[in-house]
């Protein structure tokens, strides 16, 4: 286990197949890995089922299960960072193409067999558009794919559907779905991965955990393909408890709503981000004037607190409980009118719990500082 410092990240793929990837990440530390993995499961965009509208439900399924299912289902996403945007980003009133896609379900059965309701009787509808839309125009409807929105597997022969509901004679499902875009954080919905495997020293030779076992841990915890790549520690060799992990296994499993190459690079770029924002926001007022100049871009206000504001007001050196006119406390019940400056007094303009516009805890009235309205 070499330090991280000497040699460069490396990503080695082992498998890729059209929803999996297996690749083994070198030269990093855990935290990095361990994030990077969080980044792929719960921080990449999507799009999915938000809103469900039940018209005609005869089923023997209640309307919150199908909705619930109906919201499960992986939409076909690629893309999805210019293709859709956010509802909370986007200016219309009650959505726009620009943000969101309606997706219909109509089944009825008519025949004595059990009938299976699947994500293949999802239908996109286009936009009315006669509609009033009462949003800023973009680019996103040009950078979507042809089948954008649409169901997992819905134009793969060979791919199972998702069984929504089974129907039988005179039963009937009509709904109609709003797609909108989000990430996991929000809801699990979102998440473009169904699962990710993260391993890493795979003899345990960092003690990283403790194995329960009767007889011998060898047979009862047999080692997995990983320690293939691994050298097998002797039974001699000392502990090194300077030893960090740097190699680690990622097996990443999607559920067809993204590529995986896409899940591996947009979660890359993704921490980037996350990385970029977090120096930007630690840096100095000052170091960040200077950058900006050099750069040839406004100075933006500094959130440096202690530059800005006003040193506080010293305390009185007259106790807190006294009775002088300075105390914070006062020396009259906050019932009692009071002409000093006691801090429970009546006055509207020297009582540190008054509404005045020297109060200390005042509530911002016209003359606060930055409060004008």
């Amino acid at each position: 286990m070499q330090a991280t410092t000497e040699l460069e990240p490396t990503v080695r793929i082992r498998e890729l197949t059209k929803d999996k990837v297996n690749f083994v990440l070198e030269n990093v530390d855990l935290a990095f890995a361990n994030s990077f993995r969080r980044v792929m499961m719960a921080d990449l965009p999507t799009v999915a089922i938000d809103m469900v509208e039940i018209e005609v439900n005869t089923t023997v399924l209640p309307d919150e299960y199908i909705a619930h299912r109906l919201g499960m289902i992986p939409l076909l996403s690629s893309n999805c960072d210019e293709a859709i945007r956010y509802t909370r980003d986007c200016t219309c009133l009650a959505g726009c193409p620009f943000c969101s896609i309606t997706l219909m379900l109509h089944v009825s059965c008519n025949d004595n067999n059990t009938m299976d309701v699947t994500s293949n009787h999802l239908e996109v509808l286009p936009f009315p558009e006669d509609q009033d839309i009462q949003a800023d125009p973009g680019e996103e409807l040009s950078k979507r794919g042809e089948y954008f929105g649409h169901p997992v597997g819905k134009n793969d022969p060979n791919a199972e559907p998702v069984l929504i509901c089974k129907i039988r004679k005179g039963q009937e499902l009509k709904v109609k779905c709003t797609v909108k875009k989000g990430i996991a954080k929000e809801h699990a919905k979102w998440s473009p991965c169904s699962a990710v495997a993260f391993e890493y020293d795979p003899y345990n030779k960092l003690r990283h955990t403790s194995y329960w076992y009767e007889t011998d841990v060898r047979q009862e915890w047999p080692l997995g393909d990983n320690a293939k790549e691994e050298e097998a520690p002797r039974d001699d060799e000392p502990f090194d408890y300077l030893a960090k992990p740097t190699k680690f296994y990622l097996d990443v499993e999607t559920d067809g709503s993204l590529s995986p190459q896409e899940v591996v690079m947009k979660g890359l770029a993704e921490l980037q981000q996350k990385l970029a924002n977090l120096i930007y926001g630690l840096k100095q007022g000052p170091e960040l004037e200077n950058q900006q100049q050099a750069n040839g871009t406004g100075a933006e206000p500094s959130w440096n607190i202690s530059s800005t504001a006003p040193a506080p007001a010293p305390i009185p050196p007259t106790s807190a409980w006294s009775g002088g006119a300075s105390s914070q406390w006062g020396n009259t019940s906050p019932g009692q009118r009071s002409t000093s400056n006691a801090g429970w007094g009546a006055s509207p303009q020297a009582g540190a719990w008054s509404s005045g516009a020297t109060a200390g805890w005042s509530s911002p009235g016209q003359q606060s500082n930055g409060w004008n309205v």
